[in-house]
């Protein structure tokens, strides 16, 4: 990075850019989810391997994570992004079009894989930043990326009532590779000084993680956490749609839009993180979380009553989980410049192991224990979270 962009800190336009790309491209991740129904018909895909194109999805995301995403410490970031974005519009626009299912399949692994590209995104703007505003800035990207998750499936169900299943993919296959020609213009050029050949960047991973006491602390937080928020929003739209709140998939849209409140919580962690209260941000977080599962499972009333508490539920969690997520990036951010993307992408790949975890846990206790389970088993994730926290 040139010394210009040492001495002065990120513009606010810079700052929503990196805001936009990073939930554009992560809202890639989630678009199927909802729609699987419909895929899977109009692909042939056997009922019994639906979940294989969110599985798929998931796993490629994971692998990008893990073998993309350390280049950004090897390779010129600008042009990462740039290949990274133009192969995930590729994938979209073949799974819009594809009539197979094997095909599909394929598609939604690489469109995984090609979305790591919103984790080079996210160190490259705490390059960009201060230290003394580091927080603030990821906090704010951060915002960015979890409205990405919480609005990708509203807006996926939206776009297929109104025109296809199609649809969504065919526009944001658009949307991101416009994407990816904007960050080419605006961003400036970063090359990266490590010095090292890719295996033993991939290599030197495990020595990190072994080594960095603070990246495996804070991976098992947000690893407890995501576990639980992925389980809610796993099991909540099955229990919206049941014979108890009966809700139609319009209804469940309007409930997740309005879960993404939580999302205000980012920018006041990386506030104060960047004033040295990372640890009370985190005994905040994990106790919100821990909240969000209690209440439904205390508070029981009339349908309208439960109903209130649920959207509660989901604004509180959301909080617990963006507050946690900011504030453990932020302490990443803060070590060496040069093993920022390796640290970062252990962080997200491990707590991405986290959710896959909750989203399989919460179906099974979900078809064995109903909705009353999914609450119980939602509460053990931010419960494990601050027993590991009472040993900071």
């Amino acid at each position: 990075m040139s010394q210009s962009h040492a001495q002065h800190d990120i513009s606010p336009g810079m700052v929503w850019l990196f805001a936009t790309a990073t939930g554009l491209i992560v809202a890639n991740l989630y678009y199927a989810q909802t729609l699987i129904g419909p895929i899977s018909r109009a692909t042939g895909l056997d009922p019994g391997a639906a979940g294989l194109i969110v599985t798929l999805t998931q796993i490629g995301y994971c692998l990008g994570l893990m073998f993309i995403v350390p280049l950004g410490d090897l390779l010129e970031n600008r042009r990462l992004i740039f290949i990274a974005l133009l192969t995930t519009s590729a994938a979209l626009l073949a799974a819009s079009f594809t009539r197979s299912a094997s095909l599909f399949l394929l598609a939604s692994f690489s469109i995984g894989l090609g979305s790591v590209a919103a984790q080079i995104v996210v160190p490259f703007a705490a390059h960009m930043s201060r230290p003394e505003t580091r927080g603030q800035t990821v906090g704010k990207v951060m915002s960015g990326l979890l409205m990405g998750i919480m609005l990708a499936r509203p807006v996926a169900s939206l776009v297929a009532d109104a025109l296809s299943w199609h649809a969504i993919f065919v526009i944001s296959a658009l949307g991101t590779a416009a994407l990816a020609f904007l960050l080419r213009a605006r961003l400036p050029q970063r090359h990266p000084g490590s010095g090292m050949h890719y295996f033993a960047l991939l290599g030197s991973m495990w020595h990190l993680l072994k080594t960095t006491p603070i990246l495996r602390r804070r991976a098992a937080y947000q690893a407890c956490m995501f576990g639980a928020f992925s389980l809610f929003w796993t099991c909540v739209s099955l229990e919206l749609t049941g014979p108890r709140f009966q809700l139609s998939q319009t209804g469940v849209a309007i409930f997740a839009l309005v879960g993404v409140a939580g999302a205000i919580a980012s920018p006041i962690a990386g506030r104060r993180a960047d004033q040295g209260k990372s640890r009370s941000n985190t005994a905040i977080a994990l106790t919100l979380g821990a909240l969000a599962f209690a209440m439904p499972l205390l508070i029981h009333g009339n349908r309208l009553l439960e109903l209130g508490v649920l959207v509660l539920t989901s604004i509180v969690l959301d909080m617990g989980v963006s507050a946690n997520l900011v504030t453990g990036q932020r302490a990443i951010f803060a070590l060496p410049a040069e093993i920022r993307s390796r640290l970062n992408g252990l962080y997200m790949a491990l707590f991405f192991m986290g959710g896959a975890l909750g989203s399989s846990l919460g179906g099974w206790m979900f078809a064995a224990h109903g909705w009353t389970g999914v609450l119980w088993a939602g509460l053990a994730f931010p419960l494990t979270a601050l027993c590991i926290f009472a040993t900071e």
